[in-house]
């Protein structure tokens, strides 16, 4: 296991330092990233996802479980951390952010590593655990916005920020496809796949290239407490939740996996657009990027029977 997760690591921890050095050498205008950020994020990895659940074999595989497991395990944690709010010690936008990198994770790592570890049926499961952990995440991490976060959301304002989500959406769709038994048209699949495969590296780049440090030297504490969540309560959450499934193999791993995965860029996006503390989201993105390169290895060899 300690040889196939490094080798999976190694070239991802690769793209996202490539992506940081064509940032700080200026390679490319600063207006590339926030383009290819939204074209992989809106394009590019919804595809991706319905492509990968339209079209897997999932009659093979314990959907119910690992849904069940996800969702169940996001959502404890996500008690944690509220119920964590009083001793935190930061004003309401700041909460959000730690609330959102203690539970959000980032899609191109995890479908990149599952691919490398399990191949097609990494595919399959990352899809699946996509499926079930963004509508999870998105909903819990914008009622959290509409309560904490400056921009105040009504009851119309959190379903619209869910309903127009692309990566809910596009997950929607794949499953919508494998309830009826639809297929894509002659040549829509490949250039759907193909799309798909796309965003893999352009989001990897986009990673490195959202590095930000400096706010994470100001604000140690929470980036300590949300990084602490993520890597160490979050996947032994769901290995407890995994084991009263009776949840093994590929699928396990891909669930702890998805749940030690870091932060998303795109929680950065969210905060800025919602009235978090975007500074203090990029440094916990930053802070979490490097330090599951450490951690995701370690989890796996230490939890995975």
């Amino acid at each position: 296991m300690t040889a196939t997760v490094l080798s999976a690591l190694i070239p991802i921890v690769l793209l996202i330092g490539l992506g940081a050095v064509l940032k700080q050498r200026a390679f490319l205008a600063d207006a590339f990233w926030p383009q290819a950020e939204r074209l992989s994020y809106y394009i590019l990895l919804p595809c991706l996802l319905f492509h990968g659940l339209a079209s897997a074999p999932l009659g093979a595989l314990p959907v119910v479980d690992l849904v069940a497991t996800l969702v169940l395990a996001t959502g404890a944690v996500a008690g944690v951390v509220l119920a964590l709010r009083p001793v935190l010690g930061v004003d309401g936008p700041a909460f959000t952010s730690v609330f959102q990198g203690s539970i959000r994770f980032n899609n191109y790592v995890g479908v990149t590593l599952a691919a490398g570890l399990f191949g097609a049926e990494g595919v399959a499961l990352a899809a699946l655990c996509n499926a079930a952990i963004i509508p999870t995440v998105n909903t819990l991490c914008v009622l959290v916005f509409a309560r904490h976060g400056t921009a105040r959301l009504n009851a119309r304002g959190v379903v619209r920020q869910l309903v127009t989500n692309p990566l809910l959406l596009g997950s929607a769709g794949g499953i919508l496809f494998q309830v009826f038994g639809l297929s894509l048209p002659p040549g829509i699949a490949p250039a759907m796949a193909t799309l798909g495969a796309a965003s893999l590296p352009l989001g990897l780049l986009c990673v490195g290239a959202a590095l930000e440090f400096r706010a994470a030297r100001r604000w140690m504490r929470p980036v300590i407490a949300s990084s602490v969540i993520k890597f160490a309560v979050m996947p032994v959450m769901t290995l407890i939740v995994a084991r009263a499934f009776g949840l093994g193999g590929p699928a396990l791993t891909t669930a702890l996996l998805f749940q030690v995965l870091p932060t998303a860029s795109s929680a950065y996006i969210l905060a800025r657009q919602l009235g978090g503390d975007a500074p203090l989201m990029a440094g916990i993105t930053a802070t979490q990027t490097v330090a599951a390169l450490v951690a995701m290895p370690v989890v796996l060899i230490w939890l995975v029977p």
